[in-house]
């Protein structure tokens, strides 16, 4: 697993996870993996965006292309996170959450976006998928690639950082030939040690 190092070693540690990370990388069920692990509550800023868009009638898609035009969809999300800073025991799923609680143990979850896009087509032919559609896994792959550049556009203009730069987490690992159940573990086993005072 790759791993990479951000000195936060001024900050006070809290016993938030923040976890952010592209399309398919398995973002959501690791959260909720690392929460059941550690008896914390988990709480995704996706799913609060996705009861956002749904109110307006929105795929996630839409949701991504109407928050560039309009901040009133993001601003919701942001104070929500934004009110979570002294919080304790919680797992954040969102890709935004490591920038307003820079307290927290940030993690990074990246994969090759063509296996992200088969395994979340895969999961809408099982499951469904909430507030998302696909034909194939092509069709995933290119509605992946349009909203990692959405997201990235608007995050760089409202916020000014890049949410794919990997320096700013305090942990990066690639999903893409590691299991869910590698991945949990290891955040648990690392953010344990970080919080006892260690490094990553």
């Amino acid at each position: 697993m790759h791993e990479i190092r951000y000195n936060i070693a001024h900050m006070p540690r809290a016993s938030i996870v923040t976890i952010s990370g592209t399309p398919g990388s398995g973002k959501s069920s690791t959260a909720k993996k690392v929460a059941s692990a550690l008896a914390y509550r988990h709480f995704s800023s996706g799913d609060l965006m996705r009861q956002i868009g749904q109110k307006h009638g929105l795929s996630i898609e839409e949701t991504n292309r109407a928050a560039e035009k309009d901040p009133s969809f993001d601003e919701e999300v942001d104070e929500t996170l934004r009110n979570m800073r002294s919080e304790e025991r919680v797992v954040i799923d969102s890709r935004t959450a490591f920038h307003w609680i820079p307290q927290s143990f940030k993690v990074f979850l990246k994969i090759d976006p063509h296996t992200a896009a088969l395994r979340t087509f895969a999961q809408i032919q099982t499951e469904g998928r909430l507030a998302q559609d696909a034909h194939s896994s092509e069709d995933v792959y290119q509605k992946n690639l349009s909203r990692i550049e959405s997201e990235r556009k608007r995050y760089e203009s409202a916020y000014n950082f890049d949410y794919l730069d990997e320096s700013q987490y305090d942990l990066v690992i690639d999903t893409t030939r590691h299991p869910l159940d590698e991945v949990a573990r290891s955040i648990v086993e690392k953010y344990s040690h970080w919080l006892a005072g260690g490094t990553t």
